[in-house]
C-alpha cells in the first residue's frame, strides 16, 4: 500500500454529511482503509450512534499507542451564508472548506494516515489502537464511553492516548492540552404565587429570590486558580419568566448557570455549595426553589511527564515551536479517556471550527500527519 494522502482522506470524510448522530459513510471509509492495512476493526454501535474500534498488533501489548477522535460534526447553520458547499471539500488557494475540516475530520484523517503508513512501512514493536466515535458533538453518551466500555469487556488496553482535537489557538504547534476544566450546568426553578402587581401582599413573587440567588452565585469567587488551571468561572446564562404582562406577578421563573471548574473542585462539591445557597435564599424569602444539576465532566490533569514530553518534542521538531501545556477551553472526550490511561490532546489551529466556511490549510493537514507519524516513531523506538 502506498503512503496515505491525509488531505485526500480528509476530503473524503468531509463529503460524508455526518451531522450528529448520522454517519453517512464516514466510518465505513475509515474501516475500509484500516482493514486493508491489517487493522482488526470492530463497529461498536450503541443507540443511534456508530463507533469504530481498530487495533493493529497483539491485544494487551505493554506498548500500545492510542488515538481518539470523532467523525460527527455540528450542523451547518445557514447554508446560504457559506461560500462553498459545506460537504464539498472544495479547495481554494490551498485551503479546504467544509464542515469538519477543522473539527475534526482532518485530525482523524491525519492520525489514521500516520498509523497506516507506520504499520505498512515500519511495523512497530507494539500495538496501535484507534477509537473513533460519531457522538462527540452531541450528548457524548454513546460514543467514546461506549468504546471504552467495549474495551473493558474485551480486555483491550491503551498504554497512552492522544486525542486529535484542534488545540492550537493561532499557529500550528503553539499549544497542546494536558487536561481540561470540569463543566456543569445547574437549572433553577423558583415557585411562588401569582397575583396582581397592585396587590403584592396577596401574591408571592419568585423574582426577588431569583435575582438574589443569581447575584450571590455570580459574585462569589470560587478560587484564584491552581498550578495548571485558570480560576474557575460561573456564568448566569438564562433568567426567564415568560411573563408578557406588566400588571401580573408571575407564579414561576427559571434561571440557569454554567460552571467551568478546575482541580480545586468536584462536581459534587460545587453542587453541595449551590444547594446551601438555595436553601438559605428559599428560607429567607419563603420561596420554593428546586435545582437540577448536570455534570458534563470533572476536571482532570495529566501531569507533565513522558507523554507530554513525547508529543511536545515531535511538535517542536516538525513546527519549530514549543507548545504551551494548557488546560484551557471547553470539554472533549479526553475527559472519558483519562479514566483509562494517560491522555493528552494535540491538533490543528481551531479558529474556524463550528463557523460558517469552516476550513483548513491543506499544508496543515500534511504537517499534522507528519507530527503524528513522528510521535509514533519516537514512542516505539
Amino acid at each position: 500500500m502506498s503512503e496515505i494522502n491525509a488531505a485526500d482522506l480528509t476530503a473524503r470524510l468531509i463529503r460524508c454529511p455526518s451531522v450528529t448522530p448520522k454517519d453517512e459513510g464516514a466510518l465505513d471509509t475509515l474501516q475500509d482503509l484500516l482493514s486493508e492495512a491489517g487493522f482488526d476493526c470492530t463497529r461498536v454501535n450503541r443507540g443511534d450512534v456508530g463507533n469504530l474500534f481498530a487495533r493493529w498488533g497483539p491485544k494487551g501489548h505493554v506498548r500500545t499507542f492510542g488515538f481518539n477522535g470523532h467523525t460527527d460534526v455540528v450542523p451547518i447553520g445557514d447554508a446560504g451564508a457559506w461560500t462553498a458547499d459545506p460537504f464539498g471539500a472544495e479547495v481554494r488557494e490551498g485551503i479546504m472548506y467544509g464542515r469538519g475540516a477543522t473539527d475534526m475530520k482532518s485530525g482523524v484523517a491525519a492520525f489514521a494516515a500516520a498509523a497506516v503508513d507506520m504499520v505498512q512501512n515500519s511495523p512497530p514493536g507494539g500495538s496501535i489502537i484507534l477509537t473513533i466515535t460519531g457522538d462527540e458533538e452531541g450528548d457524548a453518551i454513546d460514543g467514546t464511553t461506549a468504546l471504552l466500555d467495549y474495551m473493558d469487556r474485551k480486555g483491550e488496553k491503551m498504554s497512552v492516548c492522544l486525542v486529535g482535537e484542534p488545540t492550537c489557538p493561532n499557529e500550528m504547534g503553539d499549544m497542546m492540552k494536558i487536561g481540561r476544566r470540569g463543566s456543569m450546568t445547574a437549572y433553577f426553578t423558583f415557585t411562588g404565587v401569582q397575583g396582581h402587581s397592585a396587590y403584592p401582599h396577596r401574591a408571592k413573587n419568585p423574582l426577588p429570590a431569583m435575582a438574589r440567588l443569581m447575584d450571590q452565585l455570580s459574585s462569589h469567587v470560587l478560587d484564584e486558580g491552581t498550578a495548571h488551571f485558570d480560576a474557575s468561572t460561573l456564568a448566569v446564562v438564562t433568567m426567564d419568566t415568560g411573563n408578557p404582562a406588566t400588571n401580573v406577578i408571575p407564579a414561576e421563573c427559571r434561571a440557569t448557570v454554567n460552571i467551568r471548574f478546575n482541580d480545586e473542585h468536584t462536581g459534587a462539591g460545587l453542587t453541595g455549595w449551590m444547594q446551601g445557597m438555595v436553601d438559605q435564599v428559599a428560607s429567607d424569602l419563603e420561596i420554593r426553589i428546586s435545582m437540577e444539576v448536570k455534570i458534563s465532566g470533572e476536571s482532570f490533569i495529566t501531569p507533565p511527564g513522558p507523554l507530554s514530553d513525547l508529543v511536545a518534542s515531535a511538535v517542536t521538531a516538525e513546527t519549530g515551536r514549543t507548545p504551551e501545556l494548557s488546560t484551557s477551553g471547553g470539554t472533549s472526550d479526553a475527559r472519558f479517556v483519562q479514566h483509562h490511561c494517560p491522555v493528552v490532546e494535540f491538533g490543528l489551529v481551531g479558529k474556524t471550527m463550528h463557523q460558517v466556511d469552516e476550513n483548513v490549510p491543506v499544508a496543515q493537514i500534511h504537517q499534522l500527519k507528519s507530527i503524528y507519524g513522528r510521535i509514533l516513531r519516537d514512542y516505539f523506538t
